[in-house]
């Protein structure tokens, strides 16, 4: 940057500075979605946060205003690149360039100019069409004079591909923690789970009643709806919430530990719902309604994670099924517990906990051989990249 040479341009020698084809005032609308549906373009009002959009709407789109053009707020002296249509609220200006400029680095680039300039006022100083195109912006030439829009595309280019590598840097370090953290780096078979795979089609199986393997945990009633409950972690309300809902394993919302029972490491199921699904949690939450916990009776047997992974399939074998919905309720622990489920048996027909464990972490191999050849690959890549920047 500091071999480059710049210039000073009036604005309005730039851009037409335009008024917007149609003021939308936010009291007036029937509906501001906070996230893009069918036929909805982004509403821009003089926010300066989040490129100006404080939501979308879905007007007539002969009020929209062109894309491709900068959004101007003449009292917050904020200036965006919209990359689409847009509608705006009052006093947002649209700013069309008078140069064929199709490339979004370029539109970045000049914000980021126009932006240092317009950091020198502030909200209240008051601004006219006439005032806007006077404001001048310094901007790269070439050695011809002329602005170097060329330079501008590659400089803004170069500085994304950099912040790609550093994203990608960071996620693949993510992963490959989590890997580690979780055990699954390695994703090579063992002689036990290799034979728990081919053995399983023809493997010794038993009948078991659920209520003679589990046993439904008590908890304290929480002084709580949910609906006034907040969906992502709040101050005190941190403790995830086990509703019937079948989304995010039924934990949807959060309340405060004081007063919970908090629970880990145990099998969730629902108990007024359209989906009676079964789930492994292995962190902790608490029971808002709606729902109850289940956890093996035989402690004496150290339940490994896999082991509640491999019967909670079988349980949701007899209660996951199409024929019960909300309407046509499975019901409580009452009726599950009297349900039959199948499970391996050793050759003294106990149940065979080392095959079920052997036979859920091959599969969790299999499933995850993939993702870790996917990120040992990354990672080589990545590094090679950073190494080539330094």
């Amino acid at each position: 940057m500091s071999s480059i040479e710049w210039g000073e341009f009036r604005l309005g020698d730039l851009f037409e500075v335009n008024s917007s084809k149609k003021i939308f005032h936010a009291n007036t609308l029937e509906n501001i979605y906070n996230e893009q549906i069918s036929n909805s373009l982004p509403y821009v009002v003089r926010t300066t946060k989040n490129n100006g959009i404080v939501g979308y709407i879905n007007e007539n789109q002969i009020y929209a205003n062109e894309a491709n053009t900068l959004s101007f707020a003449q009292d917050t002296f904020t200036v965006f690149y919209q990359k689409q249509k847009y509608f705006t609220g009052n006093k947002v200006k649209v700013l069309k360039s008078k140069f064929d400029l199709k490339n979004s680095n370029v539109m970045h680039f000049l914000v980021a100019c126009f932006q240092k300039v317009l950091a020198n006022l502030s909200w209240g100083d008051g601004s006219t069409v006439t005032s806007i195109q006077q404001i001048k912006i310094q901007l790269p030439i070439n050695k011809d004079g002329e602005i170097d829009f060329e330079f501008m595309e590659s400089f803004v280019a170069e500085l994304e591909a950099e912040r790609v590598a550093e994203l990608e840097a960071e996620r693949v370090a993510e992963l490959e923690a989590y890997l580690a953290a979780a055990s699954l780096k390695d994703y090579e078979l063992t002689a036990d789970e290799l034979s728990a795979l081919s053995k399983f089609e023809n493997y010794n199986w038993g009948e078991f009643r659920i209520g003679d393997l589990f046993i439904r945990l008590n908890t304290k009633k929480l002084p709580y709806k949910a609906k006034d409950l907040p969906v992502n972690v709040q101050d005190k309300f941190n403790l995830p919430c086990l509703t019937s809902s079948f989304n995010n394993q039924g934990l949807n919302y959060f309340a405060p530990r004081d007063g919970a029972t908090i629970l880990k490491n145990v099998i969730s199921l629902p108990s007024n719902s359209d989906v009676y699904r079964g789930y492994f949690q292995s962190r902790d939450f608490t029971v808002l309604s709606d729902a109850y916990v289940i956890d093996w009776i035989n402690k004496e047997t150290k339940h490994k994670i896999q082991s509640y992974l491999f019967s909670l399939t079988s349980i949701n074998k007899v209660t996951d099924l199409p024929i019960y919905s909300y309407k046509n309720k499975l019901g409580g622990w009452n009726v599950v517990r009297n349900k039959l489920i199948q499970l391996p048996i050793n050759k003294d027909g106990d149940i065979d906990f080392e095959f079920m464990n052997n036979f859920i972490k091959a599969i969790e191999k299999l499933v995850i051989k993939d993702v870790v050849l996917y990120a040992d690959n990354k990672i080589k890549a990545t590094k090679s990249i950073v190494s080539s920047n330094q």
